[in-house]
């Protein structure tokens, strides 16, 4: 069963960046839930709504995490949510990812913009902890 329930403290939201850019969220810091909680027992969640993306364009979102909320890297054992421009929009989309047992403290999102996706600033993306 998917986890739903969210703790406003660990929800962040993050303008999509212009074309042919990319642009970090702001960390969630899990020391909030650990040790009271295993990584088991919540997941981390990115939620899109629907955008005008061209054809063909992509929205890249990469989860990355640190241990001193300063110098982050992908976590490597999940697979960036990749959409991709159909007929000039991609659908709303939420996912859930089951992050690893090893995963540093602090967890971000890192949204990348292909070359022309066109105008997408005014929509706003969800990253929070679902328990």
């Amino acid at each position: 069963m998917p986890k739903t329930l969210r703790d406003l403290l660990l929800d962040v939201s993050r303008a999509l960046p212009a074309q042919n850019t990319n642009a970090n969220s702001t960390a969630i810091d899990l020391e909030q839930v650990l040790p009271d909680s295993l990584p088991e027992h919540f997941e981390f969640q990115i939620s899109i709504p629907a955008t005008t993306c061209a054809t063909g364009q992509t929205i890249t979102c990469t989860i990355q995490d640190s241990a001193d909320n300063s110098t982050f890297s992908t976590v490597e054992q999940l697979e960036p949510l990749l959409l991709t421009g159909a007929s000039n929009a991609t659908a709303a989309t939420t996912r859930n990812f089951r992050l690893p047992s090893d995963v540093n403290r602090y967890v971000r999102v890192n949204i990348a913009m292909s070359a022309t996706t066109g105008d997408q600033t005014a929509i706003t993306a969800g990253i929070r902890l679902v328990f």
